[in-house]
């Protein structure tokens, strides 16, 4: 595979250009760049000496502002990720100015979408994450044995550290976190690596997205004024990947590919990012790392014999890349804005330089299985003899075989160094020269500059009359394309003229033989014509003067009647005009009259109808009220009549009742005052024996807590000392062995004695007290059943009275029921009196109410009729105002119309009496001409006497004046008019080359 790239691949350049961002948009930043996806070109429009200057770069694939993330990838980085994945090493870094939008076209959203089911990625994902989930499900798919190893470091003011080593805390706190500095060395196979890398091994896209975040975490941002989150360190994110495949043989090989997928920070101009102290430092260095790169790629370009790698630790990390056996693909990223212009030029022209960079990619050579694990071994064991020298610290701590081949390394090291510095003298003493070569080249470039500007001034006079010049040459041409259209035309006016004239010379041929035989009339004419030409020069003077005055009478007609005819032309449009405008405002008049009537007679429609609807209701209220009347005069006559009998039956129900009703209250009033009174009895014995026992029972119940109180307290009293002699008695055997011992397990005891003493005493006095509430409980209790008892007593006492007055008042009802039995036969009475009247009025009242109906049925016809008669005249006197203003508004316009009318007739009549005048004038001269022609031919012209030797008369063609018109070229104005019709002058362009006029034959000479 690596044989076809023996003569080099170049470097594939992608240009992505961003959109405007909300500030640039805010404030209305002109577009100075043009993307063109299907051409793969980009054009910047710059503006030089007052000129638009337009820039085309070519790319081998451009991506305008509305391209999106997956775009980019699907067309440029699938490729690059499969040639990792057969085993090559590839490089993907991006370029261009900061706040251009790198970090986002390498990272972007890294975070997986949490919406997805298999976790896809948002559509803002950048190279990495879109390159990382490519890699694992081609593996996957393949179904293969490998591995993936990444890192991911930061090169930040030529110091380089690991973004996913552990953080170790410094002595003075938790916030002031350091970072390891790691060394960057020589391989010895012409590479470059990164002692003490940490390589984390992962297994799934998932884990590669955590270590991506945490090390974006720790990559050194800052706000500026281009970009709110400028990266301020160029960062590598590697990804090495091993596939193990087998051979036909069964031989197991390893296939090792890596990605670097770098992000660089952005050259910034400190001016405009507003960059102070610490970040203008910052700054300089990214632009000294991005200016080597610069070089370095201008090197590469014109293949010089130094490529200067070593300037940078940027450039010596992608050493590789530039020009070695690596794949790469740089993505330069531009602005829009007019006020990024410099730096998107020098970006485009960096970008187009790299296209021209070839490297040399070739395949990893693939390793037998046994011999990377032997290689891995051969690390190990190294390992752990390091290990096992710090450990006993024997000698430098490390293996002697190690230090044997430091020491030659730095005795190598220290022969190079000494080489090196007899090559630093070497190129001090160049350097010298080329100063001094250079400070020769800069006075001559301070001459060559003031030169320039000389030129330049004088180049810009010179385009200005070389603008001036092509305008006159422009000029010229076209006169001369004229002048050639006219020679033409005239040429070939000429020929046909020319064949006329051949024709013409053979009838003059035979027209000579005639004249030889004319002469000798032509001289006896002689005489007779010059007799005639006096009399007829001397008329034709005569002739021509009267002409000649009447021609200019004619003409001063004539102007004068075109004078009249453009007065009445101007009469005739006056006229139009009025009559034009007195149609249309007699149309508005007319259309604004009809509305106004179609709305009077709507209104009186509407009136009418609202008129018709209210004489309807009163006659449906009217009819309504009278069936009314009569229904209610019949319920209530059928109401009242129930009402009466009803009144006659409860009349006699209730004195039939009353004395059955008497009769059994009496009985049980005495059944029920009997029955209480041994109730009552019997009650109260049983009660007081009740309260008999309570009494004793709580007796009882105190004798029985006092002595248990005293118990207790003489149990407690006796425990108390059996204690206290048993502690005494054990404290003295123990004295002479643990004094303090006992002391403080004595007190302890004491304590605890104490403390359970006192608890039996609360408790006890918590028992009598419980006691003693029951006691009082009871005593309560049995003096409230006393007292509930006493009341009892008296109330049945005072139910018994109640019962009896309950009796006599019973007795005092009955006797009124008797007198209310009176009383209503006497309602009974009235209420039929009070019937029969309220029928009266009632019938009253009905008729009342229909008469009031009826009245205002007819004062409601008479309001209609007043509002009808009130919207005919309102339409009435709008119908004659509108006629009014109509007829008064045409008055107007015929008086217009007689006006102009008149002017016309004037005018008119004054041209008849001109006309008139005119008419005389030109016959009286025509008059005179007659006669005078007529006097003059008649009386002194001589005719001619024939002799009889005149030639015989022939025919000859002669040709026509119509045809001899025919053949006669065109004006010279009419052939310029048709020239510049079929050719105009803006779209006539300016041929280059020498002007060189057509070959013409010069005129033929005719005669």
């Amino acid at each position: 595979m690596s044989g076809r790239h023996d003569k080099g691949v170049n470097v594939q350049v992608l240009l992505r250009c961003r959109p405007f961002s909300n500030d640039e948009l805010k404030n209305n930043a002109p577009q100075v760049v043009t993307c063109d996806e299907y051409q793969r070109e980009v054009a910047v429009s710059q503006n030089i000496a007052g000129k638009q200057i337009d820039r085309v770069f070519t790319f081998d694939k451009v991506f305008g502002p509305t391209a999106q993330q997956k775009d980019l990838y699907e067309q440029a980085v699938i490729p690059i990720v499969n040639e990792v994945l057969e085993g090559f090493n590839c490089t993907i870094f991006a370029y261009g100015q900061t706040g251009t939008g790198k970090t986002f076209t390498m990272e972007g959203e890294c975070k997986r979408s949490k919406s997805g089911p298999n976790g896809e990625l948002p559509s803002g994902a950048g190279v990495i994450p879109r390159s990382v989930k490519q890699i694992f499900d081609t593996l996957e798919g393949q179904n293969a044995e490998y591995s993936v190893k990444v890192t991911f470091l930061e090169l930040y003011n030529e110091e380089i550290t690991d973004l996913l080593a552990p953080e170790e805390i410094s002595k003075f706190g938790m916030e002031d976190k350091q970072k390891k500095l790691l060394p960057l060395m020589e391989d010895g196979k012409g590479g470059v690596l990164v002692r003490g890398l940490e390589e984390e091994i992962v297994t799934s896209a998932s884990e590669i997205f955590t270590l991506l975040e945490r090390g974006s975490a720790k990559r050194r941002t800052a706000e500026t004024l281009l970009n709110k989150q400028s990266s301020r360190s160029h960062s590598l994110f590697s990804i090495t990947i091993h596939i193990k495949e087998s051979t036909p043989e069964g031989e197991e090989l390893i296939k090792c590919g890596k990605l670097n997928l770098v992000d660089l920070a952005g050259s910034e101009n400190i001016s405009r990012s507003g960059a102070r102290e610490g970040r203008a430092r910052e700054a300089g260095e990214i632009n000294k790392s991005l200016l080597t790169l610069g070089r370095v790629i201008n090197a590469l370009v014109e293949h010089l014999g130094h490529i200067p790698y070593r300037d940078s630790k940027l450039t010596r990390l992608l050493r590789d890349s530039l020009g070695g056996r690596t794949k790469t693909c740089i993505i330069a990223t531009v602005s829009p804005a007019v006020h990024c212009l410099e730096e998107t030029l020098s970006t485009l022209d960096y970008a187009h330089r790299a296209k021209n960079i070839k490297n040399k990619p070739e395949v990893n050579q693939k390793m037998m299985k046994t011999t990377l694990i032997k290689d891995l071994y051969g690390e190990i064991e190294r390992l752990k003899a390091e290990v096992y020298a710090s450990r006993e610290k024997n000698g430098v701590y490390l293996p002697k075989e190690r230090y044997d081949q430091e020491e030659m390394e730095r005795k190598s090291m220290a022969d190079q160094i000494e080489k090196m510095g007899i090559k630093i003298e070497n190129q001090q003493k160049q350097f010298e020269e080329l100063q001094t070569q250079f400070n020769a080249k800069v006075e001559e470039c301070s001459d060559l500059s003031c030169k320039l500007e000389f030129t330049q001034t004088t180049l810009n006079q010179t385009n200005k009359v070389l603008a001036n010049t092509e305008e006159t040459l422009k000029n010229c041409q076209y006169a001369l394309k004229e002048r050639d259209f006219i020679i033409q035309e005239q040429k070939k006016a000429e020929n046909a003229l020319a064949h006329q004239a051949c024709v013409i010379r053979a009838d003059l041929e035979k027209s000579l033989q005639d004249n030889a035989s004319l002469f000798s009339k032509i001289a006896r004419e002689d005489t007779l014509s010059a007799c005639n030409r006096s009399v007829v020069n001397k008329f034709e003077a005569e002739l021509a003067q009267d002409v000649g005055s009447l021609c200019n009478m004619v003409a001063a007609s004539v102007t004068q009647q075109n004078d009249q005819l453009q007065s009445v032309e101007k009469f005739c449009d006056t006229l139009i005009s009025i009559n034009d405008k007195a149609i249309s405002d007699l149309k508005k008049k007319v259309t604004a009259s009809r509305n106004l009537y179609i709305s009077h007679v709507e209104d009186m429609e509407n009136v009418v109808r609202l008129h018709k609807a209210s004489a309807n209701g009163s006659l449906e209220d009217i009819s309504t009220k009278a069936s009314y009347n009569a229904r209610c005069v019949e319920e209530l006559l059928t109401e009242e009549a129930a009402k009466g009998q009803c009144i006659f039956d409860e009349l006699q129900g209730i004195i039939s009742t009353q004395q059955g009703e008497i009769v059994s209250f009496a009985r049980e009033l005495r059944k029920r005052f009997d029955d209480s009174i041994h109730h009552t009895t019997n009650i109260s014995e049983f009660i007081n024996g009740i309260f008999d026992k309570l009494m004793e029972e709580s007796k009882e119940l105190g004798n029985h807590a006092n002595h248990v109180d005293e118990i207790q307290t003489k149990n407690i009293d006796d425990f108390q000392k059996a204690y206290e002699e048993q502690s005494r008695s054990d404290a003295q055997k123990l004295i002479a062995d643990v004094t303090s011992l006992v002391s403080s397990h004595m007190s302890r005891q004491i304590e605890m004695v104490d403390a359970r003493l006192a608890g039996i005493r609360e408790t006890a006095a918590g028992n009598k007290t419980l006691l003693d509430g029951h006691v009082s409980s009871i005593e309560g209790i049995t003096m409230d059943a006393k007292r509930k008892w006493q009341e009892f007593s008296l109330h049945a006492e005072n139910d018994a009275k109640d019962s009896a007055d309950f009796s006599a008042a019973k007795h005092c009802r009955f006797e009124l029921l008797l007198q209310k039995c009176v009383e209503t036969t006497d309602m009974a009475m009235n209420h039929c009196k009070k019937t029969h009247e309220s029928v009266t009025n009632v019938g009253k009242e009905h008729v009342l109410a229909i008469d009031e109906l009826v009245r205002i049925a007819s004062e409601n016809n008479e309001l209609h009729d007043a509002e009808v008669v009130s919207a005919r005249r309102t339409a009435e006197e709008d119908a004659l105002k509108n006629s009014e203003d109509i007829i008064k508004y045409m008055e107007g316009i015929s008086q217009k119309e007689q006006e102009a009318v008149h002017g016309i007739l004037e005018t008119t009549k004054a041209q008849t009496v001109f006309l008139e005048f005119l008419q005389n004038d030109h016959s009286t001269q025509c008059d005179e001409i007659q006669q005078k022609a007529h006097d003059t031919f008649q009386q002194m012209y001589m005719d001619y006497e024939p002799s009889g030797n005149t030639p015989v008369r022939c025919d000859t063609a002669v040709p026509s004046k119509v045809t001899i018109e025919s053949l006669r070229a065109m004006p010279m104005e009419t052939l310029l008019e048709e020239f510049r019709e079929n050719h105009s002058f803006e779209l006539f362009e300016v041929k280059d080359g020498k002007i060189t006029s057509a070959s013409r034959s010069p005129l033929a000479e005719i005669n």
